[in-house]
């Protein structure tokens, strides 16, 4: 299939990368736990119904600038201006995955009027003794892809690095994302997320690959209820925590699905 368009905004003084695909009605994505080095099937898949653009989250791959930002309100921002200046507030659908669910929904609650629809996958930003999240920066560097992926593979496809790609940069621009998602989350889940919920009015999926193991059913219990909004929970078999890299088809279909019900 053919590459999707590579355009540049500035955030910060920063330049961050926003990738372009499909036709349509628009939906934005903010990638999960590592950002993505590389476009993935799972857009494509949406870029057949939809325009698709997918900005960089400062540090992930394509971004830079994640040492500017030094609580997580200015973090919270920042992903508001990301948004703004890719042109995906006020009438676009947006999806987030692992950290970038958590940074839709901190922004449909902080800005409620400018969020059309969200779909979370198994957002971050909560704590609970009883359902802990688990620590991805306390894995072995071999660990983390069967933390990921029920399909390990899959994670270690996407951190392959290409031929093309700078040896010197690609590593760099792998542990620059793990340190970006530490410093939006440090401590782990103690964001506050869970006392802004209440503030979502627009409609709200929450999805969750059924052998997640960074966040558990409990934990998508207790962050579903606090949403007072119409809202609904998919749950994908045969998924880990980055479900739309095991099971791409499902996820874009349960997001497509839940956006024409609207």
């Amino acid at each position: 299939m053919d590459s999707p368009s590579v355009t540049k905004i500035t955030i910060s003084g920063n330049s961050s990368r926003v990738w372009r695909k499909g036709n349509g009605q628009v939906i934005g994505f903010l990638a999960g736990f590592g950002g993505l080095p590389k476009w993935i099937s799972f857009l494509d898949l949406l870029a057949e119904k939809y325009e698709v653009i997918v900005p960089s989250i400062p540090g992930f791959p394509g971004a830079l600038g994640h040492n500017n930002y030094d609580n997580h309100l200015e973090w919270i921002i920042a992903i508001h201006d990301i948004l703004k200046e890719s042109g995906l507030l006020n009438n676009s659908s947006l999806i987030g995955s692992g950290p970038g669910g958590s940074l839709i929904a901190e922004v449909a609650a902080l800005w409620p009027n400018q969020v059309k629809n969200i779909s979370l996958i198994s957002p971050w930003g909560i704590s609970s003794d009883e359902a802990p999240m688990a620590d991805p920066w306390a894995q072995r560097s071999h660990e983390i892809a069967s933390l990921m992926c029920n399909n390990p593979k899959l994670w270690d496809q996407l951190k392959t690095q290409p031929e093309d790609a700078d040896i010197i940069e690609w590593p760099i621009e792998q542990a620059r994302a793990l340190e970006a998602s530490a410093r939006i989350f440090w401590p782990l889940g103690n964001t506050g997320l869970i006392k802004r919920l209440s503030r979502i009015t627009c409609p709200t999926l929450v999805i969750r690959g059924d052998n997640d193991r960074v966040i558990s059913d409990k934990y998508i219990n207790n962050f579903n209820e606090k949403i007072k909004a119409k809202k609904e929970i998919k749950i994908i078999k045969n998924a880990g925590h980055l479900a739309e890299l095991d099971q791409p088809h499902e996820v874009a279909e349960a997001i497509h699905s839940f956006i024409t019900k609207l």
